[in-house]
């Protein structure tokens, strides 16, 4: 089965100081190029396929800076085909799909159905399986493609793209496939004693870099071909070490008049073993870096340093800048609606900033970390759901420790910080053992923080069937997981709507020590060591939860929803979504639990519940709606929206609400 995803944009290009030099860089080894071989150096706008194996989470995330260097550099329409996993379908789909790249397409194919065709062969590569899914490409590939650039995921590319593609150019009648000599002395078998490498031509050829021929491929009947060598060379090696790389040499060993020999600096490989810096004499002959071990940036090369900052820089490189028209190309068929509703919008409104971010679209790079939480079979099992920014990364490993259910967690991140966060993770012997958190990047943009596009963003990648609606500088009580599954069970969730509150409190001191139950916390909001939340600055948000019904209650209560009511609820997940109207600071939980009212929704405060709201320096969107009249009237009018739309909506049960207008609420 093949899926095709294209996504096209028309962006603007926005450079900033940080890239000038990398411009010039690029800009130089251009002219060298030209200089050298200005056959090589394509001007047209032909179209370029590039593909890729990539397989789970790690591989998802390597493959992003792989694509951010080939389109740096680009000057020509792309056409990616990803041979993925559920997991990597999943991720790049949304990531394309959201990223809006101008003249790029996607098309994805399902790596579980070219399983078959190369699980027989034994494997001792730590890639595994998907380390051998170069082999069927002919077949998986679509019939009418005659040829493709077949690219690793460790791959960072220092020039044109299109330079690469232009050698196909040179191939003879005969040659089908074009490769890099391999630059390490694995294939001469004198690594280790004893060591007997697959029978390779000389050095023989590394595969992380590929050009395929595919029409001829399969003309010369490349599928039995590599078959019958696989079968030969197992019944006296009995596996691959390398995976597809140790087939492909054995061909070609057999059939050297096949190979198109690459220059080596199109596969500069650096690893341990490799004698990479014999490849070239100057950086600026350089094509592309192949990070080809495990240990990444700690490899030894006289040039590691230029090699590390070269990645680093792609690793890190804000994507949006990526989302440029190609110059001197026709222009493609984009995202219309998108254009039309910009075109839509008057820049003269007052609340112009806040109407183009309702309308923005984020990059999403969903579970940027690995993510392996199966759902039990019990039907309530609950998802904590939050958002977050980095200045709120360090509650991550406190909210972990007292909440031991899934977590589904929206990061409003750089490309830079998004590294800084993989980095703090990685490191954290909390958050490292976690595989029940999803981590889902949403990149930024705009002058805002979208916070109810991250709530809804969560909520969306929630897997159980319900879904606990909090803030992340919030704290759960100790067992609040197991205490809220046996209340869905006692207050019949799944066949009644309604949203069970969590009480809320708070406190002003940074350091505190948790209450282990509710006579505890009842105890410190006595002596005032906890406060109902926000009691001080905003006492209707969370009046109607009765809290002094609360301190004696032993079984759930109903309350009725009041204007500015905005309490941390459980619900099933197919409950209404956010309003992602509302940005920054105001009206964004408030407008949600209206529609949950609207939509007739029971509130049920449970009585031996609670959370407790963590000190934190105040956000700098509550310090622009403090500070700027101008940000309170475009909330004023973004409310009367929501009235109306909302009275449209659900018509004479949504009356009441109107009568609300004039009143002046928060977040």
């Amino acid at each position: 089965m093949v899926e095709k995803c294209e996504v096209w944009y028309g962006g603007n290009f926005r450079a900033t100081g940080s890239i000038i030099i990398i411009i010039i860089f690029q800009l130089l080894i251009n002219l060298h190029s030209y200089f050298h071989d200005p056959g090589t150096f394509p001007l047209s706008c032909s179209l370029i396929h590039v593909a890729c194996v990539c397989a789970g989470h790690n591989a998802s995330r390597d493959v992003v800076t792989l694509v951010k260097s080939i389109l740096f550099h680009r000057r020509n329409p792309l056409h990616f085909h990803f041979i993925t996993d559920a997991v990597a379908h999943q991720i790049l789909s949304s990531l394309f799909q959201s990223w809006m790249v101008p003249s790029v397409q996607v098309s994805f194919y399902d790596a579980e159905e070219l399983k078959s065709e190369v699980a027989w062969i034994p494997n001792k590569h730590y890639s595994g399986i998907y380390g051998l899914m170069k082999l069927p490409l002919t077949k998986a590939l679509p019939s009418d493609l005659t040829k493709v650039i077949v690219l690793d995921t460790d791959i960072t590319f220092a020039t044109d793209i299109a330079e690469l593609w232009a050698i196909f150019r040179k191939f003879t009648d005969k040659q089908v496939i074009g490769l890099v000599e391999n630059q390490s002395d694995w294939y001469l078998g004198n690594l280790w004693k004893n060591h007997k490498p697959w029978p390779a031509l000389g050095r023989g050829f590394n595969t992380g870099v590929i050009l395929l021929l595919l029409e001829r491929l399969r003309r010369i009947g490349w599928e039995q071909m590599w078959r019958l060598t696989a079968e030969r060379e197992l019944m006296s090696m009995l596996s691959t070490s390398l995976a597809d790389q140790d087939i492909f040499n054995a061909f070609i060993k057999q059939n050297p008049v096949l190979v198109h020999q690459l220059p080596c600096f199109w596969n500069v490989q650096l690893s341990d073993h490799t004698r990479s810096e014999q490849c070239y004499t100057e950086v600026s002959d350089l094509k592309v870096i192949h990070w080809n071990s495990p240990k990444k940036l700690r490899v030894k090369n006289k040039h590691v340093e230029f090699f590390r900052n070269l990645y680093l820089t792609f690793l890190e490189y804000d994507g949006n800048l990526l989302r440029r028209e190609l110059f001197g190309c026709p222009s493609q068929p984009s995202a219309d609606s998108l254009r039309s509703a910009l075109e839509d919008l008057d820049e003269d409104d007052q609340c112009y900033d806040f109407r183009r971010e309702r309308i923005t679209v984020h990059r999403l790079h969903l579970y940027f970390l690995q993510y392996e939480y199966v759902p039990t079979d019990e039907s309530v099992d609950i998802t904590l759901v939050a958002q977050l920014s980095m200045d709120r990364l360090q509650m991550l490993e406190a909210i972990c420790n007292h909440w031991e259910g899934p977590i589904s967690l929206a990061l409003y991140m750089s490309d830079a910080e998004a590294q800084q966060f993989l980095r703090y993770a990685q490191a954290s012997d909390v958050l490292k053992h976690r595989k029940n958190i999803g981590y889902h990047i949403v990149y930024k943009e705009g002058q805002f923080y979208p916070v109810n596009l991250l709530r809804n963003i969560a909520l969306r990648q929630a897997n159980t069937p319900y879904v606990f609606l909090t803030d992340v500088d919030f704290l759960p009580m100790y067992d609040l997981y197991d205490y809220l599954r046996k209340s869905i069970v006692q207050l019949d969730l799944a066949h009644t709507k309604k949203a069970l509150v969590v009480p809320a409190f708070e406190t002003l001191r940074y350091r505190l020590s948790f209450p282990k139950s509710k006579a505890e916390l009842l105890s410190m909001l006595d002596m005032g060591t906890l406060y109902t939340f926000r009691y001080h600055v905003w006492t209707k948000g969370h009046a109607p939860t009765n809290y002094a019904k609360w301190r004696t209650a032993t079984t759930a209560y109903k309350v009725e929803w009041e204007a500015d009511f905005e309490p941390y609820v459980v619900v099933r997940r197919d409950c209404p979504e956010y309003d992602q109207r509302f940005v920054g600071f105001g009206w964004n939980k408030v407008s949600h639990i209206m529609e949950l009212d609207a939509q007739e929704y029971d509130f049920v405060v449970l009585p031996n519940a609670f959370m407790i709201h963590m000190p934190h320096a105040p956000s700098f969107d509550i310090s622009k709606f403090r500070s700027s009249s101008s940000y309170r009237h475009c909330l004023t009018t973004l409310k009367e929206e929501f009235h109306q739309d909302l009275s449209r909506k659900y018509g004479a049960a949504a009356l009441k609400y109107l009568t609300q207008e004039g009143r002046t609420s928060q977040n």
